[in-house]
């Protein structure tokens, strides 16, 4: 790797005020400040499973609800991402996992693709975790493939406890984005398409 595959993105609306910075070839360093506890954490299961250094300050509009914070995070941090993988040439551009947290498992499946498409279907067993709601989930994912381009398929396939669904989700989505970040040297050079260009 010559070119470090950091970026940094500031996203300011009525709504919400968002910095986020990434360096796709990390270690896991985190440093999160959204006001909503749990989505803090989820966010940390993303750098520290996927191996991204991730500083995200989010000031948003909580004394509505969580929504525009928790949508406006995952655009911000697709539109980082895909600034920091730049041409993508020798990218794996695929990753999967299957991540388990007790009774729950969670399979998620990324493709590099730059079409963006979501297909999500987790059952969450609870509305509310802590302060987050867990309909953001998919606002938070609809946000980052809409901005990053990648096609991303998330399927909870076990699960009773809703902390557990959603933290499998999050370090699959982690360990499925590690996996399609890394540089294959057989590829060195090459973009991941018999397109040409992606």
């Amino acid at each position: 790797m010559t070119t470090p595959r950091v970026a940094e993105v500031t996203r300011n609306t009525n709504e919400t005020q968002i910095t986020v910075r990434v360096n796709l070839d990390g270690t896991g360093v985190a440093k999160l400040a959204t006001g909503i506890g749990f989505f803090d954490h989820m966010l940390d299961q993303i750098a520290r499973h996927g191996l991204i250094d991730l500083d995200i300050d989010a000031k948003g509009d909580l004394h509505i609800d969580g929504h525009h914070t928790v949508e406006d995070v995952g655009i911000t941090l697709g539109q980082a991402v895909a600034l920091a993988v730049g041409d993508k040439k020798g990218l794996r551009r695929y990753g999967h996992a299957y991540v388990p947290l007790d009774e729950a498992l969670s399979r998620v499946v990324v493709d590099f693709s730059g079409r963006p498409g979501l297909q999500m279907h987790v059952p969450f067993k609870a509305g509310m975790i802590g302060a987050f709601d867990t309909q953001l989930a998919f606002e938070f994912f609809q946000g980052f493939v809409n901005h990053a381009g990648v096609t991303l398929h998330i399927d909870n396939l076990r699960g009773e406890n809703a902390h557990h669904q959603c933290e499998t989700v999050f370090k699959a989505f982690a360990r499925a984005l590690r996996a399609a970040l890394e540089i294959d040297p057989r590829m060195a050079g090459v973009i991941p398409s018999t397109k040409g260009a992606l």
